[in-house]
């Protein structure tokens, strides 16, 4: 038997609405408290809750990186070719972290959203 379920993923933001704009985009969803210092992004492709609390100083983690971890990461299973999703993530602000050198062969792709967090385009 379990104890408890997932709720909601928070992520930091120096802009909790902005982000939640970018991953809006991306996994659809309605903004809850735009201009708050929490955000959520509820009703997405998948179902997960997704929220934005706001963090001025927000250091974000580097990827790969020794001496320091990612921390946390998202992995979204695209819904179209993943060159095609790559090329939209990267129109709304997406910084490639490590793409597909293997000829379209790897079934996944990593990439920062604008506040820095990593997140992986996969395929299903």
């Amino acid at each position: 038997m379990t104890v408890a379920f997932v709720n909601v993923v928070a992520l930091d933001a120096p802009d909790p609405t902005a982000l939640a704009r970018f991953y809006q985009q991306i996994v659809g969803g309605e903004i809850k408290g735009e201009g708050e210092r929490w955000v959520d992004l509820i009703g997405t492709q998948g179902g997960v809750r997704l929220a934005f609390q706001e963090a001025p100083g927000l250091v974000p983690p580097s990827w790969p990186g020794e001496g320091s971890s990612q921390q946390l990461h998202l992995d979204l299973n695209v819904t179209c070719d993943i060159a095609e999703a790559e090329d939209r993530v990267l129109a709304l602000g997406a910084r490639a972290l490590d793409t597909d050198d293997q000829g379209g062969k790897r079934d996944f792709r990593v990439y920062a959203d604008p506040a820095g967090h990593p997140f992986c385009l996969c395929r299903e």
